[in-house]
């Protein structure tokens, strides 16, 4: 099987038909779900969401937690998955807290062994090398050390934060690598880390390139 991200713009857990996309690309019919809630804290709430969003779904959930952390052996656990889902929240905490409890390496190996990576708002821009984040600042700013396993940039939320695109063209003009840009509900799907298509689960759902001269709208498949 291919190599697989499904980085989505926001809210993926609202949208059943992303969770059933997502669900068909595992390599396994009931496929092991393992939720990252990291860049909440690990929040109760969001814990709470994930398992009922996912409650009439033919899959395996379970979650990993690290604030208060019970799992012995992370790789082991990642490895077993089939699909793993990150949450929203601080990017730039949730990637120094993998680092040091050893998830980046784990969703690395993970990822090479065909586990499909998956995720909206803290959980899209992970994956790439740069992205734009409000992890530092309200009014959002550049993250420059994501995991690369993706190249270029994301700005998810792009319709439904309005500083979004504004502060995207800002900072690839000063240098970000170029990149994506999804509304909520809009996911990209990559195989081996190359594009292979844009699904919305809404109608109006979009997706833009974005360089250094300006965004252009890319095709979008919408689901049933």
């Amino acid at each position: 099987m291919p190599r697989r991200i499904v980085p989505c713009g926001g809210r993926q857990l609202f949208f059943p038909a992303l969770t059933r996309y997502v669900l068909r690309l595992a390599r396994r019919k009931r496929p092991r779900v393992l939720f990252l809630p990291t860049a909440s804290g690990d929040s109760p709430d969001y814990l709470l969401t994930f398992y009922q969003q996912l409650a009439g779904a033919d899959c395996e959930p379970a979650h990993l937690a690290l604030f208060d952390r019970v799992a012995e052996d992370i790789p082991s656990l990642i490895a077993q998955q089939d699909i793993v889902m990150v949450g929203g929240g601080n990017t730039a905490n949730m990637l120094a807290i993998w680092r040091l409890h050893g998830v980046e390496r784990a969703l690395r190996d993970a990822y090479a062994a065909g586990t499909v990576l998956t995720g909206w708002s803290a959980g899209c821009i992970c994956w790439y090398a740069a992205g734009i984040t409000d992890s530092f600042t309200p009014d959002l700013g550049p993250l420059h050390d994501g995991l690369a396993l993706l190249e270029g940039s994301a700005c998810p939320h792009y319709d439904s934060e309005e500083r979004r695109p504004i502060v995207y063209a800002r900072e690839i003009a000063a240098g970000m690598p170029r990149g994506i840009a999804l509304d909520d509900g809009v996911a990209a799907l990559y195989e081996d880390e190359r594009r292979v298509e844009i699904v919305a689960a809404r109608i109006d759902g979009r997706a833009f390139a974005v360089d250094k001269s300006g965004e252009k709208p890319l095709p979008v498949r919408v689901l049933s």
